[in-house]
């Protein structure tokens, strides 16, 4: 697919394929919505202690994505589990 328009060079650490959550932010993701803060309230933490959302490697709904990830996640576990106990029984 060609694109007829130019990247903004000061844009590009934005692409998809730079986006990354690291271990400590998935923690404090974790930490954040087992407290129910919002998503949006937990990225803007993230940007009050980076001094802006420039100097991020995520953006907000790159949160929203881990978040909604790791529930559905743990919700298929849980459900697999208790699928396990019916069955034993």
């Amino acid at each position: 697919m060609n694109y007829s328009h130019l990247c903004c060079p000061d844009r590009v650490e934005m692409l998809k394929q730079h986006m990354e959550l690291s271990m400590f932010v998935h923690r404090t993701i974790e930490n954040n919505e087992e407290a129910r803060i919002r998503p949006s309230k937990i990225y803007q933490s993230f940007v009050v202690v980076a001094g802006n959302h420039h100097e991020l490697s995520f953006i907000e709904e790159d949160v929203r994505n881990y978040i909604m990830r790791e529930i559905r996640n743990v919700s298929k576990q849980e459900d697999a589990k208790e699928f396990g106990k019916f069955q034993a029984n």
